[in-house]
């Protein structure tokens, strides 16, 4: 049902899930202030996700929320008196919890738009959520929910802003670790927040070892903090050309690397959507068994990305990753 714009003059939405399902809800917070031009944006997301939305204009207030430290009835109560100074006309919750739907309503927010599932009878405007089906990318599935309140666009493409300075500072890091730009690299992020859908570790190994053999190209391993450790147990001391950068970057300088290079290997992760802003090849592992988990919905979507899916991530050979990376690299 659509709303009359002249209603709406503060809008918030909320995701504070994981960075990568927060990209993929950008075009769809995007088109909230595209359709209702006049209304003031608020967006709700984790401490680490809001970096990606700081600077850009599209947005009016950022309001950090972290699950983990914000459990039990007395911070609760602090959110939903938070919440309710800023006199919202509107909420649309992209990620589906019960706390959500009640910090929502009890905040008086009038127009509550959300999936109709835990504590549904909290939302007055809702759509079932399909996503388990994995018959659509994550992106349309977002759009969806917003579609339940008239809201549209024709760009469904995240992107993020990196200005010219975090550019700079993407290289001074590959500088600091002996990496010419000119010569290229190509980045390998071989970890996943889902063991189920991660591509064996080994492989990885062996397809950096391969890779700088073959091409003479650096490869610089990624990833988050959680995994240093085991970054550090496995991609140490395997080749003067082999740079690990796990746990060493903010958001904004991985996607200043990104920018600089020739391709990401990754399986389904959430730097694969980071690469997708600056729009880069990727060479996307995935299992295809689990429709909700698949390609389909969870696919890279920028120019000249290749996914690589099948039901069993052991099926994948090195060899098979390594022919697809010739394709992209030339």
């Amino acid at each position: 049902m659509k709303i009359d714009a002249k209603e709406i003059k503060n809008i918030l939405a909320i995701r504070t899930d994981r960075f990568g399902e927060f990209i993929l809800t950008l075009p769809a917070i995007f088109a909230l202030k595209e359709n209702f031009s006049k209304s003031r944006l608020t967006v709700m997301a984790h401490p680490y996700s809001t970096e990606l939305i700081r600077g850009n204009k599209t947005i009016d207030e950022i309001l950090e929320y972290d699950d983990s430290l914000n459990r039990g009835i007395v911070r609760t109560i602090k959110t939903i008196n938070e919440i309710r100074k800023h006199r919202f006309d509107l909420a649309v919750i992209f990620n589906p919890k019960k706390k959500f739907h009640l910090i929502t309503f009890l905040a008086g927010i009038p127009i509550r738009v959300g999936y109709g599932r835990k504590w549904r009878f909290l939302l007055n405007r809702k759509i079932k959520d399909l996503k388990s089906l994995g018959i659509k990318h994550e992106i349309d599935y977002n759009f969806d929910l917003v579609k339940a309140i008239g809201v549209d666009s024709d760009n469904r493409l995240p992107s993020v802003f990196i200005d010219k300075e975090e550019e700079g500072q993407a290289l001074k890091i590959l500088a600091k670790r002996g990496i010419n730009n000119e010569s290229g690299f190509i980045i390998i992020h071989p970890w996943t927040s889902d063991s189920i859908k991660q591509w064996p570790v080994h492989n990885f190994i062996e397809l950096a070892v391969k890779i700088v053999k073959e091409t003479n190209l650096s490869v610089v391993i990624i990833g988050g903090k959680e995994e240093v450790i085991k970054s550090q147990e496995y991609f140490t001391n395997l080749n003067d050309s082999i740079i690990d950068l796990t746990g060493k970057t903010t958001l904004k300088e991985l996607a200043g690397l990104f920018k600089k290079t020739k391709l990401l290997i990754s399986g389904d992760s959430g730097p694969v959507h980071l690469a997708c802003c600056v729009d880069i090849p990727v060479i996307a592992i995935f299992r295809s068994d689990i429709p909700g988990k698949s390609a389909t919905r969870w696919g890279p979507k920028s120019k000249g990305s290749i996914i690589i899916e099948k039901n069993n991530l052991d099926d994948i050979t090195v060899a098979e990753v390594l022919d697809k990376v010739r394709s992209v690299i030339g």
